[in-house]
């Protein structure tokens, strides 16, 4: 169904990934790429939260899977179009940012921080120090940028903040362009410079550094977010935007993690799936957990079975917890393992085998190991027999491959 898959592999996801790996995908991606921290390719940070916004709307999603991002922008047959939404108003809605546009004091921009936490932080709930760099508003000179009157109109786009250039493209035709005012960067104003403060050179804010104090509570997921309200970067004249910390969980060696389930493997020996085993499980929280599967209950390879109650807790009910599912993989002797001597005394335990009747006229053949790279050897084989064929045509001389 999918012809073109740009969007998916922008991404980094497959065409047949669920809706909760493409969110985890965009995540991870627009926290890296974001332009406050990757200002040098704000075109990657574009691309990615245009994939996004399409991967993630079902109806999108089917229009792009017909006819690729013709069809999403209006030119594939059935679909009148789609409109994109900026990448920032993208980034707001996906990490709640929205409160900027609500009425009263202009609001800074949030500064979001992904900050790693292992599967134990988020079963058994932790606090993290973390230290971040963030500006405030310069003390000397109380945010002015210099002394009393030190502000004035920026003289060469006259207050505008932005420049107008007029290009000449041909007789009579001429083009104009604004551009960004390289002299106050677009504020329109400049500080004198013989009455620049000294401490932030003119800038007005001053960079300083932040502790937090991180609380992960039981039960908070991958992706989940803890605002810090008012403390993220200060400007003049607007109020501070929050900092945004989003949890980003670590891969476990055991445990894997299905919403309040916790899943983990256990490799079990024949003897055990048939007769019966004892086995140990190490909790998140240091805990031994002693499991038996009595003599006579089979285990399957692929089996599962789970343990209620031994799963994630649930977050803000942290003594209710989920699912511990078990999958069991069954670990069968290697060739050589089981003496000769043994088989008959092993096939007197074991079910009788199926009885077979043999017709007359049989073919009978002997088994080989499966070869996952036979078939492109034999490919390859062939087209270099091709190849040789057809110089021997061309030549007058034919070649012929040695076997081997």
């Amino acid at each position: 169904m999918v012809k073109e898959t740009a969007y998916y592999d922008e991404l980094g996801v497959k065409p047949n990934s669920t809706p909760d790996e493409i969110k985890k995908a965009y995540r991870k991606l627009a926290l890296k790429y974001h332009p406050d921290k990757n200002p040098d390719d704000p075109e990657k940070f574009k691309h990615i939260s245009q994939a996004y916004e399409v991967l993630s709307d079902p109806k999108k999603r089917e229009t792009y899977d017909r006819g690729g991002e013709e069809a999403i922008k209006g030119g594939g047959s059935g679909s009148g179009g789609f409109d994109f939404h900026s990448p920032m108003d993208i980034f707001d809605m996906f990490f709640g940012g929205g409160g900027r546009r609500q009425r009263g004091p202009e609001k800074g921009k949030d500064v979001v921080h992904p900050l790693k936490v292992a599967l134990e932080d988020l079963y058994n709930g932790a606090t993290r120090k973390l230290s971040l760099k963030k500006k405030v508003i310069c003390a000397k000179c109380e945010g002015r940028g210099g002394k009393e009157g030190a502000v004035e109109k920026c003289p060469t786009c006259k207050g505008q903040g932005i420049q107008v250039h007029l290009r000449q493209l041909g007789p009579g035709m001429v083009q104009q362009l604004q551009t960004m005012c390289s002299e106050c960067h677009g504020k329109g104003e400049r500080i004198n410079p013989k009455l620049r403060c000294k401490t932030c050179m003119g800038k007005k804010t001053v960079e300083d550094h932040k502790i937090l104090e991180v609380h992960v509570d039981k039960g908070m997921k991958d992706g989940e977010s803890i605002r810090f309200a008012g403390e993220g970067d200060q400007e003049p004249g607007l109020e501070p935007g929050d900092i945004v910390i989003v949890l980003d969980e670590k891969e476990h060696a055991v445990f894997r993690r299905r919403e309040t389930d916790l899943i983990m493997d256990m490799d079990l020996q024949l003897v055990e799936a048939l007769c019966g085993f004892q086995k140990t499980i190490e909790t998140l929280d240091g805990r031994t957990l002693v499991i038996t599967n009595l003599p006579g209950e089979v285990i399957k390879n692929d089996d599962i079975k789970c343990i209620m109650g031994e799963g994630m807790p649930i977050y803000r009910d942290p003594f209710t917890k989920g699912r511990l599912i078990i999958r069991f993989k069954v670990v069968f002797p290697k060739p050589g393992d089981i003496a000769p001597t043994k088989i008959a005394e092993l096939e007197k335990c074991l079910p009788p085998r199926e009885e077979v009747i043999i017709p007359d006229g049989a073919e009978e053949h002997s088994l080989t190991d499966y070869d996952p790279e036979y078939e492109r050897r034999r490919q390859r084989a062939g087209e270099a027999y091709r190849e040789d064929d057809e110089e021997g045509h061309g030549g007058g001389q034919r070649v012929q491959c040695a076997s081997h």
